[in-house]
């Protein structure tokens, strides 16, 4: 395979969704390009904006908690899985709660939960539940704990 070939490749690759630097030097890689050719090849999409890393790291924070639900800390992990820079994850995380809806979010995953198990469990083992749930889905500890606070002292 040529450098221009595995170059309309990799740019067919990053245009179909956001990739971060660490998926696409994978994919370079499974290519079989090593050496000049992957670093021309990785500075050409990112001079040509098919790779933008910041840019994913928004994107990919807004996705997951808009349709997965997941806090800043589960996003945070997974972005420095990524090998995303720090100054990137910042700037994602911004992203998550622009409008608001963080809280939202918890309540809402924290509320259904409490609904599937309230019959069957004992208060203080519902509490419980309910608090490893919320850090599972990557919030704060004590936001966790403010959200089962207002949920239990609000009428059921």
């Amino acid at each position: 395979m040529t450098k221009e070939e595995a170059l309309d490749k990799l740019k067919r690759y990053c245009s179909y969704q956001d990739r971060c630097h660490q998926e696409v030097r994978s994919k370079i890689l499974s290519l079989k390009i090593y050496g000049d050719w992957l670093e021309e090849i990785m500075s050409e999409l990112i001079q040509e904006d098919y790779l933008n890393e910041e840019r994913f790291a928004r994107n990919y924070a807004r996705g997951k908690f808009r349709i997965k639900g997941w806090g800043k800390v589960r996003i945070v992990n997974e972005l420095r899985k990524r090998k995303i820079s720090d100054y990137c994850i910042r700037k994602a995380v911004q992203e998550v709660d622009e409008e608001g809806q963080y809280l939202k979010m918890l309540l809402t995953h924290l509320s259904k939960y409490r609904e599937l198990r309230k019959d069957k469990i004992a208060p203080l083992r519902l509490k419980q539940l309910m608090y490893a749930h919320g850090i599972r889905k990557g919030f704060e500890p004590g936001t966790v704990n403010q959200a089962i606070q207002s949920l239990f002292k609000s009428p059921e």
